[in-house]
């Protein structure tokens, strides 16, 4: 396999992805609740030029398994 820019990206956000459902599935276990508990981080440029005006939202919500998801992926890409 090839290994680009766009493998890397595609990966990480897989393991995010993965990370995040298996955040969402511990969130029930009483024991293991911290681990679902979501950090938002949003990024909101806007601007207006009088010819063209754009507002965009970007937003990220990661929790501990997220990070543990894309760390995996990572380590996993590296062995491919």
């Amino acid at each position: 396999m090839k290994k680009n820019a766009l493998t890397l990206i595609v990966f990480l956000l897989v393991g995010l992805l993965f990370g995040s459902l298996a955040g969402e599935l511990l969130s029930g276990v009483p024991g293991l609740s911290f681990l679902a508990e979501t950090a938002e981080i949003r990024w909101e440029p806007a601007a207006d030029l009088n010819v063209i005006r754009y507002d965009v939202s970007f937003a990220i919500r990661v929790n501990l398994v997220s990070l543990v998801g894309l760390v995996a992926a990572f380590i996993l890409y590296r062995k491919v």
